[in-house]
């Protein structure tokens, strides 16, 4: 089999461990049932989007889909195990209340804030108990940990479905920025569990393990870039590590006065200075 083949029939094995049928696995990844069983008959190709919500509904890596294994050589860098979240396709239907309570707990934390997010407000707001909750997830820190590693396995995702097709290491790096903007939505809730992640991780160092893990993997990643970038010839820099430093920092600096709507701070400005910082100083090297 091809790799395209044998990403559809993993897909296919998902389906049949889900403890629901294919029109709801269909419907729960916003895909039209007519359109899923095209994709799993090589009528049409899943797009970067649908491996993602694939990987996230079932509880695996889009790296799990695409190449078989979540530590396998990819465009990114893999997370540390101890920030990653390991794919187990034979066991989705004891892990999916754990699945679907971090999905609300991700959630909450996003909207309200660690600290206005009850172990009751969680419970309450997937229709379960505090007990059941606590099953899961015995303290509330735990709950936030669990929140960082979502964190990491949606960047980490979203990253490999979106760049595994693309070869050139410019086109990567830009795609990589466009993938990490404060946009409305999933990546405004990601940017805004960071944000309280790192007033934690400031406030309580036994939580820095687990965060310099999950931050270094986003580090790595550019850095594996803008490498590939000097090997293709297309960037003249002379230090990688200087400029992924730097550019990392930009990166997370613009997002922060965006997030904290500090005034002529938007998305599209924090594009464009984002984008300029790469034309000037890693395409050109100036």
């Amino acid at each position: 089999m091809d790799e395209t083949d044998q990403l559809r029939e993993r897909v296919r094995q998902l389906i049949q461990s889900m403890p629901v049928p294919q029109r709801e696995f269909a419907a729960a990844i916003g895909l039209d049932q007519t359109k899923l069983s095209k994709a799993l008959n090589g009528a049409r190709r899943f797009s970067p989007h649908e491996l993602v919500r694939v990987a996230e509904y079932s509880g695996v890596t889009v790296n799990w889909l695409l190449n078989g294994s979540d530590d396998a050589k990819t465009v990114t860098a893999v997370p540390a195990p101890a920030a990653g979240t390991a794919s187990d396709p034979d066991d989705l239907a004891h892990s999916e209340p754990r699945r679907r309570i971090l999905e609300t707990a991700w959630q909450l934390i996003a909207e309200r804030g660690y600290h206005r997010v009850r172990i009751a407000d969680i419970a309450q707001a997937c229709g379960t108990s505090s007990a059941a909750i606590h099953y899961h997830f015995p303290t509330k820190t735990e709950v936030l940990d669990e929140a960082l590693r979502r964190n990491v396995k949606l960047a980490f995702d979203r990253q490999v479905a979106e760049l595994h097709a693309v070869p050139g290491a410019h086109d990567r790096l830009l795609k990589l920025v466009e993938l990490q903007l404060p946009t409305e939505g999933l990546l405004r809730a990601e940017w805004s569990v960071w944000l309280q992640v790192w007033n934690e991780v400031a406030l309580d160092p036994r939580l820095r393990s687990l965060y310099t893990d999950s931050y270094d993997r986003w580090y790595q990643t550019i850095l594996m870039t803008i490498r590939t970038g000097q090997e293709q010839g297309v960037f003249r820099l002379a230090d990688p590590e200087a400029a992924t430093a730097q550019l990392t920092a930009l990166i997370d600096g613009l997002g922060i006065q965006v997030l904290t709507g500090r005034p002529g701070s938007t998305v599209g400005a924090m594009r464009a200075h984002l984008n300029d910082f790469i034309d000037r100083s890693i395409v050109q090297g100036a």
